[in-house]
């Protein structure tokens, strides 16, 4: 595969163009398929199925086709994305059983199925992309990883990689097993940043500003804060945390509170149950 690399598509960029269902219209999808509208990818390529009446009545207002029958969904299409809760996606995939995926390239967002397991529920798939999305794409700056079963060919590769680069950046990754460390690390991480903002914001609240204004100043600091990370990568990250430093100031006494709660520590621990939570939701699947 070349490597782990990033790409990032800009607007009008995408090539290929497929017909392609989405099984499941939630968030994320909804967030892709937003994203590819946003570039130009023709609506009438895209479906959705979904049980649910208002969300078929907001994609059909779009331009996209509905669904009700995921078999009819998925008969009509080039790519089928499966975005679902892992939880129902045995269920979900049963049908497809019966079908011929064989020139269909599957792509699933759903959290804990590997590969290997989506091949067992769907066997005439010969094209396998697994992706793990996180919320952010919601506003167009995702960050998904991606990996792709051995015996997905380059095309296929390359779309799926076109099609969530719509709605931020990607992360080829070489071992399936390296997708538990990026749901630890992007998939699940804006939950750890927005309890830190939370927890800040009310910290504020309680010297006296209130809810808006608290929530400006943390929120603006934040986005500031990711903006020198990005357009700074000549630094790594203690160095910009070490120019904000100055000995014997008020942001050493902060950090020292943190290092004295262990508060790198609580991070690793955090993530490390992250990832075992994910590798056990893989072994139950």
């Amino acid at each position: 595969m070349g490597g782990n690399f990033n790409l990032r598509i800009q607007a009008g960029q995408i090539m290929q163009q497929r017909t392609i269902t989405f099984i499941g219209g939630g968030n994320m999808a909804q967030a892709i398929i937003l994203g590819l509208l946003k570039q130009g990818y023709p609506a009438a390529l895209l479906g959705v199925s979904d049980p649910s009446a208002e969300k078929r009545a907001y994609f059909a207002a779009l331009g996209l086709r509905t669904y009700t029958d995921n078999l009819s969904a998925v008969a009509e299409a080039e790519v089928v994305l499966l975005a679902v809760k892992p939880q129902v996606l045995t269920e979900v995939c049963a049908p497809f059983a019966a079908l011929d995926f064989s020139q269909k390239l599957l792509i699933s967002i759903a959290a804990g199925i590997n590969t290997a397991r989506l091949a067992q529920l769907i066997p005439s798939v010969q094209a396998i992309v697994r992706v793990m999305p996180n919320t952010p794409a919601l506003v167009g700056e995702g960050m998904a990883g991606l990996f792709a079963a051995t015996q997905t060919a380059q095309p296929d590769r390359d779309f799926a990689a076109e099609l969530l680069s719509a709605v931020g950046d990607i992360l080829w990754l070489k071992d399936e097993a390296q997708m538990h460390a990026v749901t630890a690390a992007s998939g699940s991480s804006p939950a750890y940043f927005f309890l830190f903002l939370e927890a800040m914001q009310h910290s504020l609240i309680e010297q006296g500003l209130n809810a808006e204004e608290a929530r400006h100043l943390v929120q603006q600091a934040m986005f500031g804060s990711a903006k020198m990370v990005l357009e700074n990568p000549q630094l790594d990250l203690a160095t910009l945390r070490q120019n904000v430093t100055s000995k014997g100031g008020t942001t050493a006494a902060a950090l020292a509170v943190f290092e004295q709660q262990q508060f790198q520590q609580t991070v690793q621990q955090a993530m490390a149950a992250c990832i075992a939570r994910s590798q056990e939701m893989e072994s139950q699947c």
